[in-house]
């Protein structure tokens, strides 16, 4: 997960697969919020609660930064810096996974690179909140078919074209 300015006052959160592939965006919220606010509002807990579970009682896991809530589904970086090996090596190596959330960002403003200039951004005049959205499913869909920095650095593939869009 990863909250993201995508315009002056506009933020967005999603929730990227290692496959590269943007699972669910939720946003635009207008106004300067917590990650821990658009998380509540975005009310994804529930749908994690109900669907994203390996076994009962065994839920799939989401890194979010230090400013998610924790929970059973989310977890996120160890504060402060007397940390043990242990905790150093997990922050370590969680580091990337958010590195690659913010490429997958990355890659729908470089694909609709008009998305990050907010001075052509009209919010009362444009449906800029949908904009983005279509601009996710479409590089979710340039995902498919060309692949991305994050799928090859998980080693994996992203669906088919055709089997996301069924």
């Amino acid at each position: 997960m990863y909250l993201v300015l995508f315009d002056f006052f506009l933020y967005t959160t999603g929730i990227m697969l290692p496959d590269g592939i943007m699972a669910n965006v939720f946003g635009p919220i207008e106004g300067r919020r917590h990650d821990a606010a658009m998380f509540e509002i975005s009310n994804i807990l529930p749908y994690l609660q109900a669907n994203m579970n390996r076994a009962p009682g065994v839920p799939y896991t989401l890194y979010g930064d230090q400013g998610y809530t924790l929970s059973l589904y989310v977890v996120s970086p160890y504060p402060g810096v007397n940390l043990t090996p242990q905790q150093q090596a997990f922050n370590t190596a969680m580091s990337s996974a958010r590195q690659a959330v913010e490429w997958g960002f990355g890659k729908i403003k470089s694909n609709f690179a008009f998305l990050a200039f907010h001075k052509n951004l009209k919010i009362q005049l444009q449906p800029v909140g949908m904009y983005f959205m279509a601009a996710a499913l479409l590089t979710n869909c340039h995902t498919c078919l060309y692949g991305s920095q994050i799928s090859d650095m998980f080693g994996l593939s992203a669906p088919e074209l055709e089997d996301y869009l069924a």
